[in-house]
C-alpha cells in the first residue's frame, strides 16, 4: 500500500507543482523558500533537539504553551517550528522569533523527507492534531525518531475519508509511539483507524491552556480608542468566502436600530483581503483599512477591514460580540477559545464540526450561542449588542469554561517526557 501511495505521489508531482503556483498568484509568499518544500534547504538547528509540527495559525497557536514548557525544561535542546501555510510561517516568526528554529515541512515525498531528517536530526518529533503523512512516519520509525500526535481531533468526516485508505493509514498510525487526543471520540476514531490503543491517551484540548498575557488586553484598549468607547463594535473573525455576504447584510438588517454600529471584519486568509474590500465597497459601505488607519475612526465608518495578519486576538479584546466565522459555510468552524478567555461573547454558525466538542461544551455552559441562519445570527447579534448584562454573562461563562479545562499541558508533557527519557534528554524537574 506504501508502495502504491508513493507512486500516487510522483505521479501528482505536476498537479502539486501547479497548485502550489496558483496558490502563489493569489499570495505570493507561496513561491517564496521553495526549496524547503522539498527539503532543500531551511533550518539547521543542533542534533538531538525536538521538531514540531503545526500545519498553519490555529495550531502555532497551540503549540506556543508546548513550546514554552520544553523550553523550560529543556533550555540547552535545539526546539525546530515547522509549518505548511506562509501565515503559520509569519505566526512563528512574530510568536516565537529566535526562540526556535523554523522551516516548512517538506512535502510528503521520500527523498525531501529524507533530506529534511538529515539536516535537523531531531530525537523526539511532535505533530500537532492529525496530519497523517505516511512518507514521514516511516522515515521517523526507520531512523529511529519517536512520534508524538498531539492535541489530536479526527472528526466524523475526517475519520470517514481515512477509513477509504485504512490500510495505510493503519500501518502509518503503528509506527507512532503515542497519541494525546482531544475526547474519548477523537480516541475511538483513531483506534477504529488502527492506533494501537494502549498507545492513545485522552488528554484534553492545549488550547484551554494558551494564556492570555496582559499585553493583548493593553493592545486591545488602545484600539478600542481608536474605535470608539461609545458605539458598539461587532468582530467577524476568521471569516471565509460567502461569509462577508452573510455579514454585511446582516449589518444591513442590525443597522436601523444601531446607526453607530461598527463591524470589523477580519479574513481568515490574507489573499482575501482584496477581494473583501472590493466587496464592501461595491456594496456602498463605508470602509476604512486597519493597516492605514493608526488615529480615531470616523464615526461615519461602517466596516473596519484588517487586513494584516496576527491582529485578531488584540480585535477580539477590542469588540463587544464576536462572531467566529467558517461556521456559516461548510469550513468546520475556528477556535473558540480565546474569544472566551477573553471575556466575550461568542455566536457562532451550524458547521462547526472540526470543533464539535468543545463547541459542544460551549453551548451545555451557556458560554456561547449557535445559530442556523443568517436571520437567527442578525436576531442574536442584535440581541447581544443591545443587551451589555448579557453579553457579560455570557463572557463570565466562557472564561469559566476555559479555567475548568486547563491542565491538557500537563498530562501531554508527561508523554513526551516519557518519549524523551527514552532518547536519554536530560530532565530538568521544575
Amino acid at each position: 500500500m506504501l508502495t502504491g501511495y508513493r507512486l500516487f505521489l510522483y505521479l501528482a508531482l505536476p498537479w502539486v507543482l501547479l497548485r502550489l503556483g496558483m496558490r502563489s498568484l493569489r499570495s505570493p509568499a507561496y513561491r517564496r523558500r521553495l526549496g524547503e518544500r522539498f527539503g532543500f534547504s531551511g533550518a539547521t538547528p543542533d542534533k538531538n533537539g525536538v521538531w514540531i509540527h503545526a500545519v498553519s495559525v490555529g495550531e502555532v497557536n497551540a503549540a506556543l504553551p508546548l513550546v514554552q514548557e520544553l523550553n523550560t525544561r529543556w533550555p540547552d535542546r535545539a526546539i525546530t517550528v515547522t509549518t505548511m501555510t506562509p501565515t503559520g510561517s509569519d505566526r512563528v516568526r512574530s510568536i516565537l522569533g529566535s526562540r526556535v528554529h523554523h522551516c516548512y515541512l517538506p512535502y510528503d515525498y521520500p527523498g525531501a523527507v529524507s533530506r529534511f531528517l538529515r539536516r535537523t536530526a531531531p530525537s523526539l518529533g511532535i505533530v500537532m492534531e492529525t496530519e497523517i503523512w505516511p512518507n514521514l512516519v516511516d522515515a521517523c520509525h526507520r531512523s529511529g525518531i519517536p512520534m508524538i500526535y498531539t492535541n489530536v481531533r479526527l472528526s466524523e468526516r475526517s475519520w470517514r475519508g481515512y477509513r477509504r485508505f485504512r490500510s495505510l493509514v493503519a500501518r502509518t498510525l503503528e509506527r507512532i509511539a503515542a497519541f494525546a487526543v482531544q475526547s474519548a471520540p477523537d480516541a475511538n476514531r483513531l483506534v477504529d483507524l488502527g492506533a494501537p490503543a494502549d498507545r492513545v491517551s485522552v488528554t484534553g484540548s492545549l488550547k484551554f491552556d494558551v494564556a492570555m498575557p496582559r499585553s493583548i488586553a493593553e493592545a486591545g484598549e488602545s484600539i478600542r480608542r481608536r474605535l470608539g468607547w461609545n458605539r458598539p463594535v461587532l468582530l467577524a473573525a476568521s471569516t471565509h468566502e460567502g461569509e462577508e455576504e452573510i455579514m454585511l447584510e446582516v449589518y444591513r438588517r442590525l443597522q436601523p436600530g444601531m446607526n453607530d454600529l461598527l463591524m470589523v471584519v477580519v479574513p481568515r486568509h490574507p489573499e482575501r483581503f482584496g477581494p473583501v474590500e472590493r466587496l464592501c465597497r461595491r456594496e456602498g459601505f463605508a470602509l476604512r483599512l486597519a493597516s492605514t488607519e493608526r488615529d480615531a475612526l470616523d464615526a461615519s465608518t461602517e466596516v473596519l477591514l484588517v487586513d494584516s495578519m496576527g491582529e485578531m486576538t488584540k480585535y477580539i479584546a477590542a469588540c463587544d460580540v464576536v462572531f467566529m466565522g467558517g461556521s456559516m459555510v461548510p469550513t468546520g468552524g475556528h477556535n473558540l477559545l480565546e474569544a472566551a478567555a477573553l471575556g466575550k461573547g461568542v455566536v457562532f454558525g451550524p458547521q462547526m464540526f472540526n470543533f464539535a466538542e468543545i463547541s459542544a461544551m460551549f453551548l451545555t455552559q451557556g458560554a456561547g450561542i449557535q445559530v442556523e441562519n443568517a436571520d437567527e445570527l442578525a436576531d442574536v447579534l442584535q440581541r447581544l449588542l443591545q443587551d451589555a448584562a448579557l453579553r457579560d454573562e455570557l463572557g463570565v461563562r466562557g472564561r469559566r469554561l476555559v479555567e475548568q479545562n486547563r491542565g491538557a499541558l500537563e498530562r501531554v508533557m508527561l508523554i513526551v517526557e516519557r518519549e524523551i527519557r527514552h532518547s536519554d534528554m536530560p530532565v530538568r524537574r521544575l
